[in-house]
């Protein structure tokens, strides 16, 4: 009888032994389990491809964090993607933790309508928008296109696949009555696309950045003759009508080759988390720092950046309720 009393009290012990290392194990990964979900602190942060807003942006975003939340062994890292469309799918599949994405692009993923169907976008979670990101229409002098029709035929750069930007082109071409087929469509990232056209490989890049975009500083500076094509008219409404972009216009002088204002669209850059592997309290010390920390930023999105525009009018996206429980304590929702 004893040996069995003292058999049964090894097994108890080791198994407490081996539950303790596991606990252990869990906390040195940032990782704990509450109400069910594995919530983590080791952050991996989607932007999109280099020579793009997002990819700055989300460097920047993920130091700023790291700097301003006090929270144990938190890390993030922003990592490089094919942007908005990547960056929702990437969250569904738990394959990272937060990403950047356009507006208009996350409604038409999250609502789960046509090629979007099969996709579970349960676990995203809007923690808030950032700054709006300007339709960039491009080309050089020397091509000889001045005007959107002129894209027929042309070699045009339409952004990587998984991008905003491939979302934006298709739509704005759809606009002016031309299918992807009617042009020569590259789907380049921003870099890439930027150098072929300065190489003479492109004709023409559609591209949703921000205003100033420092790649389009830096073309003009390296080659000169850029011309931004101005989206205005019948198309202009039909394009506005067809989608969730708003009018805007970039500018006089906000371009040192542009002095002119140029009629285009913008969106709405933002911010999202997993519902999942994002704990409701880590991310609304993320958004709170998304608003009261911009001005840690380096680039013009320090000015722009606020929490009066943290919900576009009329916007569909769930938030993360880390996030909710924040705007609410701010008086942006009721």
């Amino acid at each position: 009888m004893l040996r069995i009393q003292f058999e049964r009290t090894k097994t108890t012990r080791r198994l407490i032994t081996a539950l303790s290392s596991a606990a252990i194990a869990l906390t040195a990964t940032g990782i704990v389990q509450a109400q069910g979900e594995q919530y983590t602190s080791n952050l991996q942060l989607g932007t999109a491809n280099p020579g793009g807003g997002y990819y700055t942006m989300g460097s920047e975003y993920a130091n700023i964090f790291v700097k301003r939340i006090d929270v144990p062994d938190l890390n993030v890292s922003a990592i490089q993607t094919s942007g908005s469309v990547d960056n929702l799918a990437k969250i569904s599949r738990n394959e990272i933790e937060l990403g950047l994405a356009q507006a208009t692009t996350a409604q038409l993923v999250l609502s789960g309508e046509g090629k979007y169907k099969n996709l579970d976008t349960t676990a995203v979670g809007l923690l808030g928008c950032l700054e709006p990101y300007a339709l960039h229409v491009f080309t050089l002098a020397d091509t000889g296109i001045d005007s959107i029709e002129g894209l027929k035929g042309k070699r045009v750069a339409i952004g990587a696949p998984g991008s905003a930007n491939q979302l934006a082109a298709r739509a704005l071409l759809s606009a002016y009555g031309l299918a992807e087929s009617d042009i020569r469509a590259y789907p380049e990232a921003s870099d890439d696309a930027r150098q072929k056209l300065r190489d003479g490989n492109l004709d023409a890049i559609i591209e949703v950045q921000p205003v100033p975009f420092p790649g389009l500083q830096e073309l003009e500076s390296a080659k000169g003759g850029v011309k931004l094509l101005p989206i205005a008219g019948q198309q202009l409404d039909a394009l506005l009508k067809s989608s969730d972009f708003s009018p805007y216009t970039i500018k006089a002088g906000s371009y040192d080759f542009s002095p002119s204002p140029v009629s285009t669209v913008s969106d709405w850059s933002c911010m999202f988390a997993s519902k999942t592997k994002v704990s409701p309290d880590l991310a609304y010390q993320l958004t709170r720092t998304l608003y009261e920390h911009a001005g840690d930023l380096t680039s013009s999105a320090k000015n722009v950046v606020s929490i009066d525009t943290a919900i576009p009018e009329g916007s569909r996206m769930p938030l993360h309720p880390g996030a909710e429980r924040f705007l609410k304590e701010k008086n942006v929702l009721p």
